[in-house]
């Protein structure tokens, strides 16, 4: 299967999010997806932990549709890849299950933290790359004024272009994957707008 073949995106539920929220399979998940099909043992060495927590990890995500067992491996030595290029979920779907509540409240912030971490990695390497790619790369932020339906369409759009330039470099030696970051939410959150669920 090539990554042309991959759905590119899996509306989690409230069993998936329950089964991402944890940092090894947070961990295990991004690095398929970044870096491709490996079998546990190479995961457990990249990720410094132990092939069976990794194995045991990977059949957790397996179970809930985000990773898949390609069929390539030798014996025991399965080959595994992500099953989408990325996840999404709404929060307000699991306002009703604790349990899974809590796991998209963990997975927010650890996707923050994740996010911070790269922009900070890249601004200390920066100064090493071409200037063409640091002017590029850039970070800036605006803001708009729009309803929670009209955010909804900005969001969508948004992806919507994103998906078009996933691969378009791909082939091209000078061409490097990039990260993308869609972060949206109310300037002032201590005033939701009354009456709204």
């Amino acid at each position: 299967m090539t990554d042309h073949d991959v759905p590119t995106s899996l509306r989690l539920d409230a069993a998936a999010v329950r089964v991402l929220a944890h940092p090894l399979r947070s961990r295990l998940l991004s690095r398929l997806r970044v870096d491709g099909p490996a079998t546990a043992t190479d995961l457990a060495a990249v990720l410094s932990t132990n092939t069976g927590a990794t194995s045991y990890h990977l059949r957790k995500l397996e179970s809930v549709g985000l990773v898949a067992d390609t069929g390539e491996g030798e014996g025991r030595r399965r080959l595994w890849r992500a099953s989408t290029t990325a996840h999404r979920f709404h929060p307000s779907d699991h306002r009703g299950d604790d349990d899974a509540s809590a796991a998209v409240a963990w997975l927010q912030r650890y996707y923050v933290g994740q996010m911070a971490g790269r922009a900070e990695g890249w601004f200390d390497a920066s100064d090493g790359w071409p200037g063409a790619w640091v002017d590029a790369a850039g970070y800036g932020d605006t803001a708009v004024t729009v309803t929670a339906e009209q955010l909804a369409a900005v969001q969508e759009e948004l992806w919507a272009v994103l998906e078009r330039w996933r691969t378009a470099g791909e082939g091209d030696p000078a061409a490097r994957q990039v990260l993308v970051s869609v972060v949206a939410h109310p300037r002032d959150v201590t005033d939701p707008p009354a009456g709204q669920p």
